[in-house]
């Protein structure tokens, strides 16, 4: 496995590969201090795992469905999930027992935790008897506060502002929504832009939550400015985008995605263009490339901080990938 910064220079980066899901992986999630990594795939297991050295902590047995997001608390004391099983359900992280299940109309899309600790929301699917729904609750009484139905889009990533001002969505049309979700009008958003000419697969915060940024099946990446939704930068792929993550200490980016799942049995490995690509945060130049995973990636995460980061693949595996100290030494010639 290689490093390839673009300049010429290689560097070995040899990752922890964790094997504990049978089908794909939807999304993966380190806690605050760096210590856990979470995941969940399209079997029925939330996954915990030591991120240092790949240890396999335990699962979170419950669901009945393929399970698309999971979020951490925190403190690391309390572990929200979402599933096709139209529910969603609150765990206590140390003894994996479920402490709560909120029952939806169709699958769980999204689940997020407040900052504080004391919200979190949870979205669902649109389909032929139900709309898709944004569910705000209470951690302290486990139970639902407020909700707002959404007519014309499938929300399909999500995140909380700073401070728990507002909440992010992104949907299946390429819109990208702020709203009040707490203490403003259930039906009032307070922006709204549509930057994306493709559904947003990932939707995710800088460490400081002043800027978001978007993965798109147009091919994009792009990078906002979470107070006003302001466009920043775009980042160009080859191939569709299906998540991105900004580095909590450097100026970089890295993109995951590849040719859509159902055409990989008919692609070479290279061709189906599976590996994770980094860029330079401000000037948009693609600075380096790690290859390793079978099928598309879909979900990126980097570790807290910042030395070193998570994929998630169609494959079914996660890999770890701590960066060499060239890595740190490296600078993009202006």
């Amino acid at each position: 496995i290689t490093w390839r910064i673009i300049q010429g220079e290689k560097l070995s980066m040899r990752p922890l590969v964790l094997h504990g899901h049978e089908r794909a992986i939807t999304q993966i999630r380190y806690n605050r201090d760096g210590d856990l990594l979470f995941s969940v795939a399209k079997d029925n297991k939330p996954t915990v795992w030591y991120s240092d050295n790949g240890e396999r902590l335990g699962t979170y047995d419950g669901h009945g469905g393929a399970v698309w997001c999971i979020d951490v608390n925190r403190d690391t004391t309390l572990v929200l999930t979402g599933s096709a099983d139209n529910s969603a359900k609150l765990w206590n992280c140390e003894r994996g027992v479920e402490l709560a299940t909120f029952s939806t109309a169709s699958a769980v899309r999204t689940c997020a935790f407040s900052n504080s600790g004391n919200l979190f929301t949870y979205t669902t699917d649109t389909t032929m008897n139900s709309l898709c729904q944004i569910v705000l609750c209470d951690v302290r009484t486990r139970e639902a506060i407020k909700s707002r139905t959404i007519q014309d889009a499938r929300v399909t990533a999500a995140v909380w502002g700073p401070f728990d001002q507002y909440f992010i969505t992104g949907d299946d049309v390429g819109t990208l929504t702020k709203y009040d979700i707490v203490n403003g009008s259930a039906d009032e958003n307070l922006c709204q832009v549509t930057e994306h000419k493709g559904p947003i697969s990932d939707l995710q915060a800088s460490a400081d939550r002043t800027m978001v940024i978007t993965a798109s099946k147009d091919n994009l990446a792009k990078l906002f400015d979470s107070e006003t939704l302001e466009l920043q930068k775009t980042y160009k792929a080859d191939r569709p985008v299906n998540s991105a993550a900004i580095s909590p200490i450097r100026q970089h980016v890295v993109l995951g995605g590849g040719q859509e799942a159902m055409e990989v049995t008919t692609t070479y490995t290279k061709a189906g263009k599976f590996d994770a690509r980094f860029y330079h945060l401000v000037l948009e130049e693609e600075i380096g490339r790690v290859k390793g995973h079978f099928g598309p990636i879909n979900n990126l995460k980097f570790h807290p901080d910042g030395k070193s980061y998570s994929s998630g693949g169609e494959d079914g595996y996660v890999r770890v990938h701590t960066f060499d100290p060239s890595y740190f030494d490296f600078d993009f010639e202006y």
